[in-house]
């Protein structure tokens, strides 16, 4: 399938929790019981339309009824989620996120510093070893490839690989999905667009990047805008490039108004793991850990997968017979995803310093 290469990080402070795995019946209606006792989970950077979120959210509602979800930020990066454990870690109110969903990238430095703590669900032996951390701090959570969703009133003529966006017909339409300095999708949309020029992987195709994305904003392309479906269908990013399953939802949720294409690039096709973990100062650490054990049921995998996400359990859910054949025929060709790289750690770290650190001095588009 994949494998991620780093070596193991040191434990932190967070080791001070114990791995918890949720082996019988009874331990898991203990658990139950000790989350609705909490009554709450609060949840960041999670917008409906992303993953199929929404209807994952609303079964996780219907499902345990006693517990309130508390939504903040919807619409933050994975940088955001991390610098709000940081800095809520004194406070155990409505503002301190319990779980986060960020990059691959951010799971083993929110490890190193100290702000998530150990959980293995009870399907941990399903969740590929080279997809999860080995003490059980972050885990695998779904993957996409990065795509164009493309506004076909305003475009006629769709590009089919990173070059195509420096032709001047595209002028004014390329937009990114968020904030390249601290979006894991922006960042590895970047990454994409150096591979593609045949860069090799980590600092040297950020950098590359980097100088494709100068090169769009000298050429007027780009539009520093933090593009959304709603967005492209005014006009103002007729190009939003975004994770292939935000492209297809959004596609869904426009309903032909305006008419949209969703291309995968025939070359620099970066796929992007995203990784579950529990703040280390969780004010709900009960309903976390219920959370995440939902999130890896069958139930909650299937969600993601209605949602065009890969679940981190596709594998299994295949072998075992266990995925709708209807959720099947919706989800993109096999063969889009025949050539997608996936980054290693070590190649997302340096990316990912190379294009945050370098995006003003380079590009100098200030997106928002």
């Amino acid at each position: 399938m994949f494998k991620f290469t780093g070596k193991v990080l040191s434990l932190s402070a967070a080791a001070l929790f114990a791995s918890t795995v949720i082996s019988s019946a009874d331990s898991l209606d203990d658990l139950v019981k000790a989350a609705k006792a909490e009554g709450q989970l609060t949840t960041i950077a999670l917008p409906h339309d992303w993953c199929g979120y929404g209807d994952v959210i609303a079964g996780f509602k219907a499902k345990y009824p006693e517990i309130t979800v508390n939504e903040l930020n919807p619409d933050a990066g994975s940088g955001d989620e991390v610098e709000a454990i940081k800095a809520n870690k004194d406070n155990k109110g409505p503002q301190a996120p319990d779980v986060i969903d960020v990059g691959l990238s951010f799971g083993p430095t929110a490890k190193a510093d100290g702000l998530i703590q150990p959980y293995k669900v009870s399907t941990w032996d399903s969740i590929p070893d080279s997809a999860k951390d080995a003490d059980g701090f972050w885990y695998g959570d779904y993957y996409g490839v990065l795509s164009f969703m493309v506004n076909k009133d305003l475009i006629k003529e769709s590009p089919t690989d990173w070059a195509d966006l420096l032709k001047p017909e595209f002028a004014n339409a390329v937009a990114l999905a968020g904030d390249p300095r601290v979006s894991n999708q922006a960042i590895q949309a970047v990454y994409a667009a150096g591979l593609s020029g045949g860069a090799a992987a980590g600092e040297a195709a950020g950098t590359a990047g980097l100088d494709f994305f100068k090169k769009l904003n000298a050429a007027g392309n780009f539009v520093p805008v933090v593009g959304k479906p709603a967005t492209l269908a005014q006009g103002q990013t007729p190009i939003l490039i975004n994770w292939d399953y935000n492209a297809l939802a959004g596609r869904d949720t426009l309903k032909g108004n305006p008419p949209v294409d969703v291309i995968v690039p025939k070359t620099g096709v970066v796929a992007g793991v995203y990784v579950q973990a529990i703040s280390a100062y969780a004010p709900h650490p009960n309903a976390a850990k219920l959370w995440m054990e939902y999130l890896y049921s069958d139930e909650g995998q299937i969600g993601w997968l209605k949602g065009y996400c890969h679940p981190i359990r596709f594998n299994d859910l295949a072998k075992n017979g266990k995925i709708p054949a209807d959720v099947l025929a919706k989800l993109p060709p096999a063969e889009s995803y025949a050539s997608a790289a996936f980054p290693s750690l070590d190649e997302q770290a340096k990316a990912k310093e190379a294009i945050s650190k370098n995006w003003d001095a380079t590009v100098g588009a200030n997106v928002k």
